[in-house]
């Protein structure tokens, strides 16, 4: 038989439609309705052979009885027969040719066999002789959008459910339909009403649950993902969702596990494989990624997708002590240049579904200078983006004057994060509004007084747009002249529309601080206080180094809550040495140096935090146990790691200790700016890179430079130095707080932007 895959989505989805029309007279009339009865008695206890035998013995005592044939169709298409099915209904239809029941199921079945042209004229006739059928307009639908005409599909739909606002099944069709559109809050709204309609429509929560999980709505996918797996734990696809809501809020552990329960349910789900692969290279755990990235492979090796996320597993979030880092860069570029030519023109049309579902984000935790290689990676992108731009026939509009210069922002974090708050905000706060109209295009669905604040500060504030498509299409509508991406590299959308040419100037800033390598960034916003000589050679783009620190930032007046030592077990009196970085922060090749800080003052505490990904605190502490033991230190007398603070609780941590440890290679920005809030001498070694010259350049400028170590060994020194002498440890607190004023409030940054917005290139 052929199988029509659109069967499964009419199966189960219509009510039973009996018929009692032309029908001869008399006993032979009676028997047979008395036989329909018995059937339809049957059918309603599931006994669907026995209910087959009364329609048989009803068209057997009544030939030219069209119900008898009709009954007798649907029974035998709910058996699975629907060859014997369709000549129960023609001959119900060569009775009574008017019949709008006779055609609808003729027109349902002849779809199930693949006949979708007589299927339509059946259901067309169905619908002329019964205009109010929402049940043909269903199938009518499903018709229209297998076809591909999907704006008649949904007009079908709509009618269908204006008739019978509660009928589940074509609201669940429809909300389906309408994501297809590209019209998300619709589909959403309509998904509800199908989850209400009928609370056990495992379909209608999954589709909700999905929905909610693309525009970032965590926590209301996630309770519509339970609720189907609730009503079918078995559904390998709700699984999936799941792991994909989970990896989204970023706790990669439970993403993992749903992943690895869609796996057990359907082992060939390629999804599932590749998602896998993407999350555990982020818990670091990177040779078992790597063999589901293969696997991926296994099940499809022309999956764009398994190729792409394998490619980014030879970047590991935590490098373990034995890692070779060379090596593992000469992969990663070997793997990146396969990749680039495995793109041949045949294979680009999907290519922009690929780009920022994985990228190489952990490079930037390699003190190495990455410019080359995200140089490579960047024109891929570019290159896959600019195909899909034209096929999809947009360009930017020219730069107009004069007016208002147009500048708008793309970024996840208009709400309380370290990239609005060093970065974004100043911009909202200080740049000149009747020179410039900033649109802000947020791309993240979480929000906070941070968010309302910017929705008062810009002149127009998009959110929640939908897809690729529609966040082209709001970016071009404003026109913008200059387009900053604050954050490049931290999430897919702003990936794949950075690649994209959609503004006549395009700028990223050092949200993620490291060069983008897209040809179609042109300039980065930078620091003077933050860049080293000649930063310009690790950049693609043209550097704009903005002066001082380069952001306006303002002290953070939140109150401290007191630490309770004696709660973590911290002794009185012994040096406390706050380490707060994360733990891909710390690279193998430094460990030592804590270590070294340990046994050169003999009793200290180091506090470190347990980061919510508890995966990567774990391989942090195994490799630090190594290195401390190699020095004959016992690292849990040493160290402890604390559960993420609160903001005021650390605040409150920070103005108990003694010594603040920066990371070394990734330095800390909003870390060292609270630790000089609250006057907690700070320890760093000046990095190669803007990302390692954060704390360096606060320090700079409030005039601390002996704070600023040169290599590792003064990095040690420094730390034992001021653990141990009270006195200059007072001192340095002393000059801090005379001194910090200088970091904040500052317009010099602000008015050197305006100069370069208003110029541009």
């Amino acid at each position: 038989m052929h199988r029509n895959p659109w069967a499964a989505r009419l199966r189960g989805l219509l009510k039973r439609l009996t018929f009692r029309g032309h029908a001869p007279a008399g006993a032979a009339r009676r028997r047979a309705e008395a036989l329909i009865a018995r059937g339809n008695a049957a059918e309603r206890e599931g006994r669907v052979d026995e209910a087959c035998r009364f329609y048989r013995d009803a068209v057997a005592a009544a030939p030219s009885h069209a119900a008898s044939h009709l009954n007798l169709g649907i029974a035998l298409e709910a058996l699975g027969d629907v060859s014997a099915a369709v000549d129960a209904y023609e001959a119900a239809l060569a009775i009574d040719p008017g019949s709008a029941y006779a055609s609808y199921n003729l027109g349902k079945a002849r779809f199930v066999q693949g006949d979708a042209p007589r299927a339509e004229a059946l259901l067309r006739a169905a619908l002329a002789a019964r205009p109010d059928f929402p049940e043909a307009l269903v199938v009518l639908a499903s018709i229209l959008e297998a076809r591909g005409d999907l704006s008649s599909a949904a007009a079908a739909l709509e009618s269908a459910v204006t008739l019978r606002p509660a009928y589940a099944g074509a609201l669940r069709n429809y909300g389906m339909l309408l994501e297809r559109l590209g019209r998300p809050r619709e589909a959403e709204q309509v998904l509800q009403r199908a989850a209400a309609a009928d609370p056990a429509n495992v379909q209608a929560h999954y589709r909700l649950g999905k929905l909610l999980a693309d525009r970032g709505a965590w926590g209301d996918a996630a309770a519509c993902l339970a609720r189907a797996l609730e009503l079918n734990p078995d559904y390998a696809d709700a699984h999936l969702g799941m792991g994909n809501v989970f990896a989204g809020a970023g706790r990669l552990e439970e993403a993992a596990e749903c992943f690895r329960k869609a796996l057990a349910l359907e082992p060939r789900m390629l999804d599932a494989q590749i998602n896998l692969a993407n999350v555990l290279n982020d818990l670091g755990l990177r040779h078992e990624a790597l063999e589901h990235a293969e696997a991926a492979l296994a099940l499809s090796p022309n999956s764009a997708e398994a190729r792409w996320v394998r490619l980014m597993c030879g970047v590991p979030a935590v490098r373990a002590a034995d890692d070779e880092l060379a090596g593992l860069r000469r992969r990663f570029a070997a793997d990146l240049d396969e990749l680039d030519g495995w793109f041949e023109p045949g294979r680009t049309a999907n290519g922009h579904n690929v780009v920022g579902i994985s990228q190489p984000f952990w490079l930037a935790y390699q003190e190495e200078d990455n410019r080359e290689l995200l140089r490579r990676y960047g024109r891929l992108c570019a290159r896959l983006m600019a195909d899909w731009q034209s096929r999809q026939g947009f360009v930017p509009a020219p730069r107009r004057a004069p007016g208002p210069v147009r500048v708008g922002v793309v970024s996840q974090y208009f709400r309380n994060h370290s990239v609005w708050n060093a970065i974004v905000k100043g911009w909202f706060q200080q740049l000149d509004r009747e020179r410039f109209a900033l649109s802000a295009f947020c791309l993240g669905s979480p929000e906070d007084d941070e968010t309302r604040y910017a929705k008062s500060r810009a002149a127009q504030f998009v959110q929640g747009a939908g897809g690729l498509r529609r966040w082209v299409d709001a970016i071009l509508e404003s026109q913008p002249d200059v387009l900053i991406y604050p954050e490049i590299g931290m999430d897919p959308m702003s990936l794949k529309l950075a690649s994209l040419r959609l503004a006549p100037v395009q700028a990223a800033s050092w949200g993620h601080p490291e060069t983008t390598g897209l040809p179609t960034v042109d300039c980065y916003l930078s620091a003077e206080a933050l860049e080293p000589a000649e930063a310009q050679k690790h950049y693609t783009e043209r550097l704009i180094a903005l002066p001082n620190l380069g952001c306006y930032v303002q002290p953070d007046d939140l109150q401290p809550l007191a630490a309770d030592k004696a709660a973590w077990g911290l002794e009185p009196g012994v040096p406390l040495l706050v380490c707060p970085g994360t733990p891909f922060k710390y690279a193998p090749e430094h460990d030592w140096v804590l270590a070294d800080i340990a046994q050169r003052l003999g009793r200290c505490r180091m506090i470190f935090f347990e980061h919510r990904t508890r995966t990567l605190s774990a391989l942090l502490r195994e490799r630090l146990v190594a290195a401390f033991a190699s020095r004959g230190q016992d690292f849990a007398r040493v160290a402890l790691f604390l559960p993420w603070q609160s903001r005021s609780a650390f605040y409150g941590l920070l103005r108990s200790a003694d010594v603040f440890l920066d990371t070394i290679g990734f330095s800390g920005f909003n870390t060292a700016l609270q630790a000089v809030e609250r006057a907690l001498p700070i320890v760093t070694r000046e990095g190669r890179f803007l990302r390692g010259r954060l704390a360096s350049g606060i320090l700079k400028r409030i005039g601390l430079p002996e704070l600023v170590a040169a290599d590792e060994a003064q990095y040690v020194g420094l730390a034992v130095r001021l653990a141990q002498d009270a006195g200059y440890r007072a001192e340095i607190r002393r000059r801090m707080e005379a001194s910090r004023h200088m970091l904040y409030q500052d317009r010099a940054p602000i008015r050197a932007l305006e100069d370069f917005l208003a110029q541009g290139l």
